[in-house]
């Protein structure tokens, strides 16, 4: 009798993955309105997501907290931090969350219009106004803030902790605190005068 030889199928070549959560890392969500579908009008960014572990009875009990930033890019931007026992459900309160605490900001243009700096915790943030074309020049904690809020053109260093959290809530802070001329001219009482241009010199005088 002729033997039967068997060949693997396709399910049998391929190994299963493991069961550990390295081969399931969390993804970054991307960027989204607030009905859940990609906008330009309110974008919603995860910054950072924590997963918390809790030894119960029966084995380990995981929460997880999110940390979003919304903004419609035209100066409006808003923290929140949610927390759920699953990964959806707590980027789903940390944007509502962040809605819900959207503050507008001073800006000038596509950039800030002064100097700032801020702490929160033990974080640090400076930020500097740019000329046109220069970008954002941030790590990926202050760009997710920069970017809601609508500036496109700054320099940025974060000088202190690198906790997400304080982070995001520093650069929140600077940009809150900035200040236009316009302003601080009016909470004064003073007008802001036009410097005048002088008339032009006739060729006969600029040539003596």
């Amino acid at each position: 009798m002729a033997e039967i030889t068997k060949t693997p199928t396709e399910e049998q070549r391929t190994p299963r993955g493991g069961r550990g959560r390295r081969n399931k890392p969390i993804a970054e969500a991307p960027e989204l309105s607030f009905d859940g579908q990609e906008s330009q009008e309110l974008t919603e960014k995860v910054v950072f997501i924590n997963r918390s572990a809790k030894v119960v009875k029966g084995g380990r009990r995981f929460n997880f907290s999110a940390l979003v930033v919304v903004g419609n890019k035209r100066g409006s931007v808003g923290v929140g931090l949610g927390k759920a026992g699953e990964v959806a459900d707590a980027i789903r309160r940390g944007g509502e969350l962040a809605r819900n605490q959207m503050v507008s900001v001073s800006l000038k243009e596509a950039t800030i219009p002064h100097d700032v700096y801020s702490t929160y915790g033990g974080a640090k943030v400076l930020l500097r106004p740019a000329s046109p074309g220069t970008g954002i020049i941030a790590g990926r904690t202050v760009r997710a803030v920069l970017e809601a809020a609508g500036v496109r053109n700054i320099l940025s260093k974060s000088l202190g902790s690198k906790n997400a959290a304080n982070v995001v809530k520093a650069t929140l802070k600077a940009l809150l605190s900035l200040r236009l001329r316009e302003d601080i001219y009016a909470r004064r009482g003073l007008e802001i005068k036009k410097a005048e241009k002088k008339p032009d010199q006739p060729a006969e005088a600029a040539a003596v």
